[in-house]
């Protein structure tokens, strides 16, 4: 799996980019939204989501870690493929879509090309309950705004604990450290001893 490459942009378009690393070009597929971020660069980082298919093997690069978060959940829903959701990343920065879904307005996803009523609806319905990390204004999730906290809540998530829950213990954790300066793993520890 690829996480990242770190690299110099040999060449840019707005939906492509080749990125030499140690002598070797990756051909990465990028949104509007990234292509604005490094228009300007000449070397830099992207994060990854490496997709594998049967006709063959793509990268999606994004300039940053939430604009990926966003494509992945995108794709994990049924009838949103890998060009759509970069489509609706061209179309909108992350936080837009993460605020048409926390309000429910699928009219907004629909003016997106290749996003039809239907689609736009299973959207907002599964992703709704996921998108407080995008969203700050949600109240259907709260996002933690500590990066620390944060962290933990994902390692948590990552477990295989309700975000609900984890996000409950993560509280909890912070109220019984009393420390600004906690670090991730007591953060993870102190959390799992309140589940």
């Amino acid at each position: 799996m690829i996480a990242f490459l770190r690299g110099e942009f040999v060449h840019k378009t707005p939906s492509q980019l080749n990125i030499e690393v140690n002598g070797v070009g990756y051909e990465v597929q990028i949104s509007l939204h990234t292509y604005g971020h490094i228009q300007a660069l000449k070397h830099g980082l992207l994060h990854i989501y490496f997709q594998v298919k049967e006709d063959g093997h793509t990268l999606f690069g994004f300039f940053d870690p939430i604009e990926k978060e966003m494509f992945v959940q995108l794709i994990s829903i049924s009838g949103v493929g890998a060009s759509t959701a970069r489509m609706m990343l061209s179309s909108m920065k992350p936080e837009e879509i993460a605020g048409a879904i926390a309000k429910g307005d699928s009219r907004q996803l629909e003016n997106i090309k290749g996003i039809g009523k239907k689609t736009a609806e299973r959207i907002v319905l599964e992703l709704r309950d996921k998108i407080g990390k995008f969203h700050p204004d949600s109240n259907i999730s709260p996002l933690i705004n500590n990066t620390l906290e944060r962290d933990a809540l994902n390692a948590l998530i990552a477990l295989g604990i309700s975000r609900q829950v984890a996000e409950q213990a993560v509280k909890k954790a912070m109220l019984v450290l009393k420390e600004p300066r906690a670090g991730v793993e007591e953060i993870i520890k102190q959390a799992l001893k309140t589940l």
